[in-house]
């Protein structure tokens, strides 16, 4: 136990040192995906982007080469969305995070007026459907369709994806994953069965690992679990604390990183749905409150950011050319010529890494 408060700028600090944000890491990619809990999976493209901005040298085979090895998968985890986890976490993630799916889906039944459906009937026809061969969601709805036709698809269809461990299944083109892919049982495509008990110490060790020092609330808001204050005790002694300036109590593991506020923080590009910004219930350490609405977007979105002086400052989009690409650059607040030049540098050669050529690259400012 400690009395120590952190500053905004020192919770900022520590939590790019553990997102390997201040410095990129030499990390295998299999210990920085486990390191970081998993990768938000919504966009294609954001865990390449993401590893690119923490990793040294990295390239896209890099994590093309465990996909397709089948030693990380994309899959349905926190807080009921897409995810890539290694395969040797996957089942002991899942385990643990199933009363989130659980939830999540007792909260679609109820809006689509499903509650009283013979879910077990749903999954047994999904789970026999999918072990034939991978299928894409499309084709399930039509299964499901055919099979009960007065029921709801769209409920019989996220029970399917709530309800059995899934994964997508790659494909060799662009980033591995297709808007439109294909579906198959976990336990198949790893081959073998999903033995595996929850694991909540772990879940919270590694949360606390890669964006502590944080709050319960936080923990809760990235995991999607509740009841968390109860559930911790018995390892609650393991912790240590602090507080923030507003007087919150703060979790984290002995012996972590806690840069000085005054550390220099480079220039960083996150992708879409980029787990740093979603980890926390208070973002303020990483996003101003005034700056939220151009983060966090209608239809749940959450725009590709970049920090300078490690703080959320600007909006980035790519358009490719026939020449190569243009990177604009949304500033939400005026910048120094030093940091722009920095922004600049940073986003021509992220730009390269997504267009894979030696194409011209055009960085613009809009202010």
């Amino acid at each position: 136990m400690t009395d120590r408060i952190l500053t905004r700028a020192e919770l900022n600090r520590a939590t790019l040192a553990r997102q390997m944000l201040l410095a990129r890491s030499e990390r295998p990619v299999l210990d920085a995906i486990e390191h970081l809990a998993g990768l938000q999976g919504q966009q294609p493209q954001s865990p390449y982007i993401g590893l690119w901005t923490r990793l040294r040298d990295f390239e896209r085979e890099t994590l093309a080469g465990p996909i397709h090895a089948r030693a990380v998968v994309k899959a349905t985890l926190q807080r009921a969305t897409l995810h890539l986890v290694t395969a040797r976490d996957y089942p002991w993630l899942r385990a643990t995070l199933e009363p989130v799916l659980e939830r999540s889906l007792a909260a679609i039944a109820k809006q689509r007026r499903a509650t009283g459906l013979d879910f077990e009937r749903v999954l047994a026809a999904g789970r026999a459907f999918l072990a034939e061969e991978p299928r894409p969601f499309a084709a399930l709805s039509d299964m499901l369709g055919e099979l009960m036709p007065d029921a709801d698809v769209g409920a019989m269809r996220y029970a399917v994806r709530m309800k059995l461990p899934l994964v997508q299944v790659p494909t060799r083109n662009g980033w591995s994953y297709p808007g439109n892919p294909l579906f198959t049982l976990a336990e198949q495509w790893l081959g073998q069965p999903l033995e595996a008990a929850p694991d909540l110490r772990a879940l919270v060790f590694r949360y606390l690992a890669a964006f502590g020092p944080a709050s319960l609330a936080d923990l809760q808001t990235w995991s999607g679990l509740t009841g968390l204050k109860a559930a911790i005790a018995p390892f609650r002694d393991e912790l240590v604390t602090f507080r923030d300036e507003s007087g919150r109590e703060l979790l984290d593991l002995p012996d972590q990183p806690l840069p000085p506020a005054d550390t220099p923080a480079p220039v960083r590009f996150l992708p879409e749905y980029d787990n740093l910004l979603l980890a926390y219930k208070d973002r303020t350490r990483v996003i101003a409150d005034e700056y939220r609405w151009r983060v966090f977007l209608p239809g749940l979105r959450v725009r590709s950011c970049v920090l300078v002086d490690g703080f959320v400052r600007a909006g980035w989009g790519l358009e490719k050319t026939k020449a190569g690409a243009v990177l604009l650059i949304e500033l939400f607040e005026p910048l120094a010529p030093d940091q722009r030049d920095a922004i600049a540098a940073e986003g021509e050669r992220l730009a390269r890494f997504i267009i894979g050529s030696a194409g011209a690259v055009v960085v613009q400012f809009v202010e």
